[in-house]
């Protein structure tokens, strides 16, 4: 029987993905610099608050963050846990009615507004149509998420950013599937005055060869798309029944493209 293993896109073993909150002016200048080395990331908005000042405006929101993900934090950012489960759904659906207005794209990705979470919330989420919600605090791992609606970040960007990002460059052993997730608020390089070190991180970790930068939801649609692969019983072909293509290796680890839509021989 073949020997399969999933892979990221290009046959890439290592994903880097980053999430920031509350869409702050300061997401300008993050934007700028995640653009400029080729990092990419997701945006969690709340929909209700960006007519204040410190915020970006919807009309700014398609161009800023174009090639990123849009992303849910609620309308308003309550402690969610505290609330009636009816209020905490209408907090998501409606962030995602005017998100989705704003860009013209689905949103589908979530982070918990003051790390609230329960699981009656996480039950509540599927239903509401997101996929995964982040919590607060850092793993220091390089695992993929067990559970997509407690998804926990590697670190926040103040918790040992450059030791873990050399760590994660250093992993080699293509057996596994790594990912890195950053996460934090844009404004807290003001407040630290540490805008040198989000730029250091992104020039060490930007135009690497075995890393695939991804926003958080095609992190989780591409773990997704794999699950729906369709083997023969002794992995000698191999259907993909999703319109984006899949990435696999057989045997010898040369990385085989699985258009979508196909059927291919393996």
């Amino acid at each position: 029987m073949n020997k399969v293993y999933g892979c990221f896109p290009g046959g890439k073993h290592k994903a880097l993905t980053m999430s920031y909150d509350d869409g702050r002016v300061q997401d300008r200048k993050l934007v700028e610099i995640f653009n400029r080395c080729g990092i990419r990331g997701t945006f969690h908005l709340n929909s209700g608050l960006m007519d204040q000042e410190n915020r970006i405006s919807p009309d700014e929101i398609p161009a800023l963050y174009a090639g990123h993900e849009v992303a849910c934090h609620t309308v308003t950012h309550p402690t969610i846990a505290r609330c009636p489960l009816p209020e905490t759904a209408e907090e998501v659906l409606e962030d995602r009615r005017r998100l989705e207005a704003w860009t013209g794209c689905p949103v589908r990705g979530m982070s918990y507004p003051n790390g609230s979470v329960s699981r009656e919330i996480e039950q509540l989420l599927p239903a509401c149509g997101i996929r995964y919600s982040r919590i607060t605090g850092s793993s220091e791992s390089f695992a993929l998420p067990e559970n997509p609606y407690r998804w926990q970040a590697t670190c926040h960007h103040n918790h040992k950013l450059l030791e873990l990002g050399k760590e994660f460059l250093a992993l080699y052993k293509k057996q596994y599937l790594y990912l890195m997730y950053v996460w934090g608020h844009s404004y807290e390089f003001d407040d630290r005055g540490n805008w040198n070190l989000m730029e250091e991180f992104c020039r060490m970790m930007g135009g690497q060869e075995d890393i695939w930068y991804c926003t958080n939801i095609e992190f989780m649609d591409c773990m997704d798309d794999f699950r729906r692969l369709q083997f023969a019983a002794d992995n000698s072909f191999v259907y993909n029944p999703s319109v984006r293509d899949c990435w696999i290796t057989v045997n010898d680890g040369i990385p085989v493209r699985v258009p979508g839509g196909s059927q291919i021989s393996l």
